[in-house]
């Protein structure tokens, strides 16, 4: 089975993302799934590399790396990492600069389409 993520909501603030990264990355440790995921909007803010937050609290970066560690594919929209003054410098090992058409393609190739 094959599950696109796509995540709209910043790393902080709310817990949408961080909801959206517990489930994929309990989906991508399993053998017969395959996990793909998109950042956009403020959710592009979760794979800048370096976040620093207060002990005892989540970590974005943290949860983004155990995703990436099970091979699976994380886009980051390029629009939206501009409009936020994000590099691609900035990211996180294992994500990548990316765009509406490689959105488009990951939603042809999902089954499943979750969105935060």
């Amino acid at each position: 089975m094959k599950y696109l993520f796509i995540l709209n909501e910043a790393p902080y603030g709310t817990e949408r993302s961080y909801n959206a990264l517990r489930l994929a990355g309990s989906l991508s440790k399993k053998e017969e799934i395959e996990v793909k995921m998109f950042l956009m909007g403020d959710a592009a803010s979760c794979a800048k590399k370096g976040q620093k937050v207060p002990q005892g609290y989540y970590n974005v970066e943290v949860m983004l790396k155990n995703v990436i560690r099970n091979n699976s594919e994380i886009g980051v929209c390029g629009t939206c990492m501009e409009a936020r003054g994000i590099t691609d410098q900035e990211l996180i090992e294992g994500t990548s600069h990316s765009t509406l058409d490689a959105l488009s393609n990951m939603t042809i190739w999902a089954d499943k389409v979750l969105v935060f």
